[in-house]
């Protein structure tokens, strides 16, 4: 191997390594926040490009349809609970117009766009407010009734989500693979190096979101109440903090995290249904290095991720996934030491 090919090699490997670092994020955030391994959020990945891909076809993309479905399942729980607990009328109608109006208000939308044959950066959008409106209706139908349970038990049931979001995948979108467009064609030649406008989109967004994130936590009330929340639960509960509003807003930036990672990806390789799985496994990966508690080893365990899969897919191509997985091994053990696990109370 000479200088040009470890060049070439290490940019592949740090591009990766940037979506890794998103699902990274966003999984930290999630188990921060709420304890739940949250499995699915590479389907939210795949969700956002083949809905991207549905629309460039003319399509309305299958989302749409499950966000409709997810949508009036969480109203006819809202209605329960609300009868249940004898609120009035109102309140309860008040409930039904919050959990239907944007998700109905996006099924209106979807038909219209592609009549009108939305530009790509429209569409775009409309991915972005599809999958992400995802986000706390699953939290609300799959996870919030089992917000006081253990870590094993909310794995479970991620475990099971994951593969009905999968099968849900392969009923709406086929088992065909798609790309999208790429958000910018040009072609920079620096060096030995060739970089697309697209590799570029992808570390400009992953910084901007990185800086977002950093603003959001330490700049805005919202945002430090979910600090809060994920150092200590009990204590910002007992300071007015609501652990559901908190699990739903962690919800929603993990799908739209896992939204723009698709969008990104999506140009410089084939998804299919159950793609989602395999990157969110390697943001696993990257998240253990900071025992999913730490951003800023999350991140560095994904360009570690990123650069141990390229490289490893050039001595050996065959075996490049059992590499990225294996790391996992002597990392656990690491932090097996460094951080002794303490029971829950």
């Amino acid at each position: 191997m000479d200088f040009t090919i470890a060049a070439i090699l290490g940019l592949d490997g740090l591009t990766n390594g940037a979506i890794y670092a998103l699902v990274a994020l966003a999984l930290v955030l999630v188990f921060s926040v709420t304890r739940i391994i949250f499995i699915p959020q590479g389907e939210f990945v795949a969700f956002g490009a083949l809905t991207l891909a549905s629309l460039q076809m003319g399509k309305v993309p299958g989302t749409v349809w499950l966000l409709l479905l997810m949508a009036v399942a969480a109203a006819v729980l809202d209605v329960v609970q609300g009868l249940r607990e004898r609120r009035p009328l109102s309140r309860i109608a008040l409930s039904l117009v919050r959990t239907l109006a944007l998700p109905a208000a996006l099924a209106a939308l979807t038909p219209l766009l592609l009549r009108w044959q939305a530009p790509l950066w429209v569409q775009v959008l409309a991915t972005l407010a599809i999958v992400t409106t995802m986000g706390p209706l699953l939290y609300r139908l799959a996870y919030r009734a089992l917000s006081a349970a253990s870590v094993l038990t909310l794995l479970i049931v991620s475990v099971g989500v994951h593969f009905a979001l999968t099968g849900l995948g392969l009923v709406f979108f086929g088992a065909e693979g798609y790309r999208t467009p790429a958000f910018w064609e040009a072609r920079f030649d620096v060096g030995p190096l060739s970089l697309t406008g697209q590799t570029l989109i992808i570390f400009g967004a992953s910084v901007v979101l990185l800086l977002a994130m950093f603003f959001f936590f330490e700049r805005t009330l919202t945002g430090k109440a979910l600090k809060a929340t994920s150092v200590n639960r009990t204590g910002a509960r007992l300071m007015g903090i609501s652990g559901d509003a908190a699990g739903s807003m962690s919800f929603t930036m993990a799908a739209f995290i896992g939204a723009l990672s698709g969008l990104l990806i999506s140009p410089s390789t084939t998804i299919y249904y159950d793609t989602g799985f395999l990157i969110g496994l390697k943001g696993f990966v990257a998240a253990v290095f900071g025992g999913l508690a730490s951003f800023p080893m999350a991140l560095a365990g994904a360009v570690g991720v990123g650069l141990i899969e390229s490289f490893g897919s050039f001595w050996a191509s065959a075996f490049k996934e059992v590499i990225v997985f294996t790391v996992i091994l002597p990392v656990l053990l690491w932090r097996s030491f460094v951080d002794p696990h303490h029971e829950e109370h």
